[in-house]
This record gives C-alpha cells, structure tokens and sequence, in this order.
C-alpha cells in the first residue's frame, strides 16, 4: 500500500511542480500571500477538502479538512508559502505547500480502510511575524495529534531541538536641541540606545552558552548636529530554554530601564516574537527519515546541532510535531541567500517536493495503519515536555 501511496504523489508531480514555480515566480509577504494562498485551497477544493479561510487571524491563512469514517487519529500537516522581503523564495517556502498538498491529497486517495482525519493547515507570515504563534492563541491546531512540515535543505533530516526567541522593539523618547549651540537642552534618545547595545555586551559574559543575543538601528537617528529626540533598536534574545531565557529578558528589561536613567529619557518596548524551543519526538523524526529513506531522499544526515528559531516550536509546545528538511541545495548552503533562491525551479527543488511529500505521507500512514503508535508518540511528547518546557 505504501507503494501504491508513493506512486499517487509521483502521479501529482507535473502540477505540485507547477504550484511551487508559481508561487516562486509571484513572491509575497506579512500575510499578503493572496496568491499563494488561492494557488493552494483551489487545489485542496479539487481534491475533495472542505477548506476554510481567514482562521487564526490571518485572511490568508486556511484550514483544509478530509475525514474518512470516525474515531481515528487526526493527522495536521502545516505549510508556509510566504517569502523574504527584497530576496524572494530564499528560504524555499515556495516548496512547502505543494509538497504538503501532495501528501495529502495521496493519503485521501489511497487509505480508505481506517478512519482519519487530514488537517491541512496554511500559515502565512512566518518570515515576518510568526504566525503560527497568534494563530494558536486564536484556536488552531488544538483539533490534531500530530504535526508534520516539510522544509527545504542541505541535507535530509530533522530537528531535535529549536532556539526559544523572543524579540522586541525598543524606542526611546529624548528632547532635542541643538548639539553645538545648547547641548544641554537636549537628552538623547540615541545615548540610550547606545548605553543598551553596551549593556547587552556587558550581560553576554554572564550567560548560558546557548544564548544568542542580537541587536540593529532599526530607524536613523537623524543629523549629527541635532541631539536625537528619538531612537529605535531590535533586540533579538534565544536560548535553547524558554525557562533559562525568561533570565535573560528579565535582565534585558533592567538594562532598558537603566539606559533610559543614564540618558535621562523615557521609553517603550514592544514584543515582536514569543518563539517557543521544540519538544523533541524522536518517534515522529524516526518516521520521517525511514519515510525519506524509503523514498530514496537525497543526503540523509543525522539531526542538525545548529539550528535558529521558528514558530513551528509554538505549535510542538502543544501537539506532537516534526519537520522533515530535505536536501536541495548543496551542502554548507545556507538558508535566507541567494543561493536557496537561484535553486527554487531546479529540479533538485522539484524532487525535493516529492521527497518531502513521500516522507510526511509515509510517516502519517504509519500513525494511522499501525496500532498503539499514536498512543507511543504522544507518551514521548508528555514525558518530553517535563525536561524541556
């Protein structure tokens, strides 16, 4: 049977091919991805899914459901299709929904002696706002077992563990003034946010090893001869702990507060991203990489030890969860570069789409055809969530 599902996605390959180049060739962003977004649920509808637009908040994010009888696993496969602004498809997300709509679709073809559920789920705005994130607080995902993605690669394999990130937007409120005439006027907002670029130096020494802490101008201060009335930075804090980097925004926050002393201005902070580190299943990656390898994926590798942030993490802090990466670009390329863009119409992006596709459809007829998986899984993810959450 298996078999028989493999060559259901080989049958679909001319059209996901055709889905991918389309939305590589047409780019959006920030949960614009009206395209895309349309590209994806016109094919899910012609596939027999009931589809749903506009859930978790987003207008283009959608909820794609096929149920075959009662009482069996619900089985969630979520797709990104956003790009990076001014760089286009250089993270490959263009792969992503074709890939997952093949699965699917070769899933509801060819099981249809046990009962299921397939939730497709469409979520845009990764690269800009993790959306995956507010769309948990706004009621999705909570209605499946499990939670596969696919991603393009360097090599194939999984993640065992994520950074935890949360970033803020900092803006400081000074008086301005002359800078040669009367300085004295003045209070720069620029100090402060110099005094913080320094303090978060003055904290790197006192952290865990895995914490990353990164900082930018996000807006120019104006004239040199002018006493900046206002300044704004991003900050960017990870860890692999969520627990561990509550610390070091705790300490953040000081450093904030203590800059806008020094400077004698005031202050706002914004949160931009609340990323969460993943809660390994080992069982769910073991099922993607035999499903690959069955496959015949390219550079099977062991499970990456650097990795950054995402907001598939969010989701794995609350079902099972895990992402195949399947190799496309040669190895040591890095992701967010030109590189990934040249690669995105290759053939080597094409067939990634059909390995991705053949991995998550392999790994969901396992949960489904084989009994007490399911039940294993989800006992690894509760044990699990006491060591990392």
């Amino acid at each position: 049977m298996k078999e028989q599902l493999f060559r259901a996605i080989d049958n679909k390959k001319e059209t996901l091919w055709e889905m991918a180049d389309f939305i590589f060739d047409h780019p959006e962003y920030d949960g614009k991805e009206y395209q895309a977004s349309k590209c994806l649920t016109d094919y899910l509808r012609d596939n027999g899914f009931s589809v749903e637009m506009g859930v978790g908040g987003y207008e283009t994010a959608f909820r794609a459901v096929y149920e075959n009888g009662t009482g069996g696993p619900s089985i969630g496969i979520l797709c990104e299709y956003d790009a990076l602004v001014g760089l286009g498809h250089g993270c490959g997300h263009h792969m992503q929904g074709p890939g997952c709509l093949g699965a699917a679709a070769a899933l509801k073809e060819t099981l249809a002696d046990k009962p299921y559920r397939l939730v497709v789920y469409g979520t845009p705005a990764e690269e800009t706002r993790g959306a995956k994130a507010s769309m948990i607080k706004n009621g999705c995902f909570h209605d499946i077992d499990a939670a596969f993605m696919m991603h393009g690669s360097p090599t194939t394999c999984t993640d065992v563990k994520c950074l935890a990130d949360q970033s803020f937007r900092v803006k400081f409120y000074g008086k301005r003034a002359h800078a040669a005439l009367a300085p004295e006027k003045g209070r720069s907002a620029f100090d402060a946010l110099l005094v913080a670029f320094n303090g978060i130096e003055f904290l790197r020494e006192h952290m865990p090893d895995d914490t990353r802490m990164h900082y930018t101008v996000s807006e120019l201060p104006g004239p040199s001869n002018v006493v900046p009335a206002e300044a704004v930075g991003t900050f960017s804090l990870r860890s692999f702990s969520k627990k561990n980097l509550e610390g070091v925004v705790a300490r953040f926050y000081d450093i904030i507060k203590g800059a806008a002393l020094i400077a004698g201005v005031s202050y706002e902070v914004e949160l931009i991203h609340d990323f969460y580190n993943k809660i390994p299943v080992l069982t769910l990656n073991r099922l993607l990489m035999d499903n690959a390898e069955l496959a015949g994926a390219p550079r099977l590798s062991e499970p990456r030890e650097k990795t950054g942030s995402t907001d598939f993490g969010n989701v794995m802090y609350e079902v099972p969860g895990s992402c195949i990466r399947v190799a496309f670009v040669p190895e040591g390329t890095s992701s967010h570069t030109q590189e990934f863009v040249d690669a995105g119409k290759s053939q080597d992006a094409h067939n990634c789409i059909i390995y991705g596709a053949k991995a998550i459809a392999g790994a969901a007829f396992d949960l489904i055809r084989e009994p007490g998986l399911m039940a294993e899984v989800k006992a690894e993810f509760e044990e699990n969530r006491k060591r990392f959450a």
